[in-house]
């Protein structure tokens, strides 16, 4: 007598078809803390300033956000990669400095300024990415060294070069205004000006997203988050990703060093120190985690947005000034825990 047949024995549906709710798929978006922080913040503001809600306020608020934004977007890919850059705000005013420097010096059109600025800072990246996958140091003391390196360059050739601790006017030369439409131009709409950074760091904003979540690419800078050794043992090119990490903060560094020549013309050698610090609270308020592995472009956007509001947000209200680092400070921590705990009920929730 033949045995009796047993039932075939189901696999476990793979998690990836598994239909999820779309509250489900809400909670587990990295940005929805910040969003919600951004909603609260907004409203605060609109009840406390007369003037918040005015379509000029509002452009003016967007154009602060946008010059955090525009270093916040790669600042957070570096931060999902598991990586900081403490050189990001100086390096935008080494950026800066190289274009007007030597495009005065060499009496070149300001364009040849504006490409030799581009190697120049592109090449500081690569120093930054190529140091540390060699080394295996620290991201933090590798990019502290070359925080203060470029600190201290920005200064010296500066002195040593215009005598001065600013750069020379460099507004009369040839091509200096095509260079400015494109880095530091305005337009109006509904009688509203709007700056080009705006346009500068929502493109920034909608390439990385479509590079973290429709790419191998993307999949390379979460996977080297998570674990480089793990990555590295599937295949994942850990060396190059975070080398282009650092590059791409580079990238983006150099187009705020060029909006930040073109707009005053001249630039201050000792700008920038501590705006790496912003840049870093954008990308946390946002959704990504200091351990990385974890995070969105939406979600930088979404902080310096807020940053932006709370920047403006303060003056609008006729508040001192003063206090807006306070606000500032409890922002990131609020924003901290709002996202920690959105993460452990997307986790429940699974």
């Amino acid at each position: 007598m033949s045995a009796p047949a047993t039932a075939p024995v189901q696999d476990p549906a793979d998690e990836r078809l598994v239909h999820r709710s779309y509250l489900r798929r809400l909670l587990g978006r990295p940005e929805l803390g910040a969003v919600v922080g951004a909603a609260a913040v907004f409203l605060f503001f609109s009840f406390v300033a007369d003037s918040f809600l005015q379509a000029s306020s509002l452009s003016t608020v967007l154009y602060a956000s946008s010059t955090i934004g525009i270093m916040a977007v790669p600042v957070a890919l570096l931060m999902i990669g598991g990586e900081f850059d403490l050189s990001a705000g100086v390096m935008v005013t080494t950026s800066a400095l190289i274009s007007s420097m030597f495009s005065y010096q060499m009496t070149a059109n300001v364009w040849v300024g504006v490409g030799v600025s581009l190697l120049a800072t592109l090449a500081v990246g690569f120093f930054n990415g190529f140091v540390f996958t060699r080394t295996k140091l620290p991201s933090f003391i590798i990019t502290l060294a070359t925080f203060l390196m470029l600190t201290g360059l920005n200064l010296g050739f500066t002195k040593l070069i215009s005598g001065t601790v600013s750069t020379k006017t460099i507004g009369d030369m040839e091509g200096f205004e095509s260079a400015r439409a494109v880095f530091a131009s305005h337009f109006t709409v509904g009688g509203v000006d709007i700056q080009v950074t705006i346009l500068w760091w929502l493109g920034l904003v909608a390439v990385a997203t479509w590079v973290l979540l429709r790419t191998r690419v993307g999949n390379w800078i979460f996977a080297v988050g998570g674990g480089a050794d793990a990555a590295r043992a599937v295949g994942v090119p850990v060396r190059r990703t975070k080398i282009g990490l650092y590059m791409a903060v580079a990238f983006c560094a150099w187009i705020s060093g060029q909006h930040l020549l073109m707009s005053y013309d001249v630039v201050q050698s000792g700008e920038g120190v501590g705006n790496e610090l912003l840049y870093i609270i954008a990308a946390v308020i946002g959704g990504c985690l200091m351990t990385g592995g974890y995070g969105s472009a939406i979600g930088s956007a979404v902080g310096a947005f807020i940053f932006g509001m709370a920047s403006k947000g303060i003056v609008y209200a006729q508040w001192n000034p003063d206090w807006f680092k306070f606000f500032l400070g409890a922002m990131l921590l609020l924003a901290t825990l709002l996202n920690a705990w959105v993460r452990k009920r997307a986790e429940a929730s699974k």
